[in-house]
């Protein structure tokens, strides 16, 4: 397995620009399979996860075109519905193509998904959505066997706020008969972005963006081009790498709005953030001040950047208290953290994180995708050599990292 290698404690400096979200990408791409009509998505990133995702859909038997950060889609014919586990147990978001499949066809199999061992992340409120739709679902063998006539809409009252949930359940209900209401829906901007798909496809969407969304289903749906937000992750993660080595940075191509509980925290905790429309300048320096904070659904501080914020508080001034409400086992870099020695005590879904002058460079491995970012960042910030094991996770959400991360003068190299 690739290693990642960083020489710590210089501060970054200059530009990089934000690639397109990968949490927005897929559930697009995923759309295509609800219309025989070409479809078209831009500013796709580079990730293993969407090349995984284009496999899957390959296997389905939809038509792929690639072409300089962007893919054309064509589901002409999809000849069996069937979703097998060698695609889908490498990411949890292949479960998206469930709702799509068995809306047009009346049928569809999918592997129960992977991903990273982050929790549970049960696919019940999926399956409970899909049944109040009219589909008949089964567990057989380690696949979801899904079968209907024309769906029919439906009031769904989800038990929890899950993202991946909400897309499915709106491709879903866009071909059912009828008005459906999806109640405690998620939504964030990825949410969003998928619902102007559905609109530009034909299908009656709104509420988006509030706890209930209303979709009006239609017999067809037709084609759609849509370009790819940028990755809030991605650039939340840049902005606080420049924080955490006193260095100055400018991210690129960022959207403030989807950023603005990353922000707050930041500035509470004594930075200086600049916004420039499609521009964020952070200046890092010290003492930071601790902060508070518990992660929520969107416009709440994101799950995916918990680790992070966890890094830049390890070295403030004070006890900051962080708490995890939607991931019950997303604390798994701490232990990693305290090997380079920060001092976090985690009780349960509280992780205590008491401030430390430095921290020292160590080997760590990382455990999911943010935890590996989470780990690049410390390293960055460390004194010596920090050596990052099990990167193939940072694949999954960070087009080119290490280059990006080089060009803003870290010392950082990716070896075998």
């Amino acid at each position: 397995m690739d290693r990642i290698i960083i020489q710590g404690g210089i501060p970054l400096k200059g530009e990089v620009p934000i690639s397109g979200a990968k949490n927005a990408a897929l559930p697009l791409m995923a759309a295509c399979l609800l219309t025989e009509e070409p479809c078209r998505v831009e500013n796709l990133p580079v990730l293993q996860d969407v090349e995984s995702f284009l496999g899957l859909l390959k296997g389905l038997g939809v038509s792929v075109t690639s072409n300089n950060g962007s893919v054309e889609l064509q589901a002409s014919e999809l000849p069996g519905g069937r979703a097998p586990y060698d695609f889908v147990r490498k990411m949890r978001a292949s479960v998206m193509v469930l709702g799509a499949l068995v809306a047009r066809l009346g049928k569809a199999e999918v592997s129960l998904p992977g991903g990273c061992a982050i929790g549970g992340r049960p696919i019940d409120q999926h399956l409970k959505g899909l049944a109040a739709l009219g589909v008949d679902i089964r567990l057989k063998d380690g696949y979801i066997l899904a079968r209907a006539g024309r769906l029919k809409g439906a009031e769904i009252f989800l038990d929890l706020v899950t993202v991946t949930g909400t897309k499915n359940l709106m491709m879903a209900a866009s071909l059912a008969e009828g008005r459906t209401r999806i109640h405690n829906a998620a939504g964030e901007p990825e949410v969003v972005q998928l619902a102007e798909a559905l609109r530009s496809m034909g299908a009656g969407v709104s509420g988006v963006g509030t706890d209930t969304v209303e979709v009006v289903g239609t017999p067809r749906l037709g084609g759609f081009q849509a370009r790819t937000i940028p990755d809030r992750i991605e650039a939340g993660s840049y902005l606080l790498a420049g924080a955490l080595t006193g260095g100055e940075i400018s991210i690129l191509g960022a959207c403030p709005e989807h950023l603005g509980a990353l922000t707050d925290k930041m500035s509470s905790s004594g930075l200086e953030l600049e916004d420039d429309g499609d521009r964020i300048r952070v200046t890092g320096f010290r003492p930071i001040r601790a902060v508070d904070f518990q992660t929520a659904p969107f416009p709440g501080f994101a799950t995916d950047l918990q680790a992070q914020m966890m890094v830049l508080l390890s070295l403030a001034e004070g006890t900051s208290v962080i708490t995890e409400t939607i991931f019950e086992n997303r604390f798994l870099h701490a232990a990693e953290l305290r090997r380079m020695g920060a001092d976090i005590q985690v009780e349960g879904s509280r992780a205590v994180v008491r401030g430390v002058d430095r921290l020292l460079g160590a080997e760590v491995m990382a455990t999911d995708l943010r935890a590996s970012a989470s780990l690049i960042l410390a390293g960055l910030a460390a004194e010596g050599k920090t050596v990052v094991n099990r990167v193939y996770h940072i694949d999954r959400g960070y087009e080119r990292i290490e280059e990006k991360l080089s060009a803003l003068g870290a010392r950082i190299e990716r070896v075998s």
